[in-house]
Formats: structure tokens, sequence, C-alpha cells
């Protein structure tokens, strides 16, 4: 069983900048993709920026150029770096990781609400 737990959501004015964390209880990494997705209000949870157990990155079109995923493997923790953040970018920031090998191993932390507002 994975835990992942979720920190560093806030409030932010528009154009700030906040760095979500999520810390996993093993070291999972090396095996795990690891995954940001977000759910606003009234829609649908949405994917935003992935990285997987080879260190590649994606990004959902409104996360590219704005936001960073990266992995500390020292601290078992992925961290989602938000610059230029919008209004629209205000939701509940959840972390995911998925074993790729075999995708019963699927585990999401709590989230950690995000708001951007002046």
């Amino acid at each position: 069983q994975v835990q992942l737990v979720e920190s560093g959501g806030g409030l932010v004015q528009p154009g700030g900048s906040l760095r979500l964390s999520c810390a996993a209880s093993g070291s999972i990494f090396r095996l795990f993709t690891i995954a940001w997705y977000r759910q606003a209000p009234g829609k649908q949870r949405e994917l935003v920026a992935t990285i997987t157990s080879r260190d590649t990155t994606d990004y959902a079109d409104s996360a590219k150029g704005r936001f960073t995923i990266s992995k500390d493997y020292a601290k078992n923790t992925v961290y989602l770096q938000m610059d230029s953040l919008k209004p629209e970018d205000t939701a509940v920031y959840y972390c995911n990781a998925v074993w790729p090998a075999n995708s019963e191993h699927n585990y999401w932390g709590q989230g950690t609400q995000v708001t951007v507002s002046s």
C-alpha cells in the first residue's frame, strides 16, 4: 500500500507562484508514474502533469510553460512548481501514483486546495 500526502496549497494572487509537494510513503519513484491532477468545482478531474520512472515529463496544454513537475528521490517527494498562476488554476490538486506494469497499483492523495484570487 502506498500513501501519498500533498501539501503546499493556499491562496495566491494572480501572477503568483506556489509549490505543491507530494510525499510518498516509500521509495516508489523508480517504478511508478507520478501525476498531478486537479478538480475545480463543478468540473471533471483533469490531468495537469506527469513524470515517469525514467523522469520523462509531460504537461497539459494549460500547464505548459508555467508549471514544472520534478522529483526528489532522497525525500520520496514529487513537486509541482506553479508560476504565473491564473484564477482558472483554482482547484483541488491531487497527487496520483500508478505502476504501469500493474495498474491495479493506483493510489491517490487527499488533495490540497489552490485558490488564485485577488
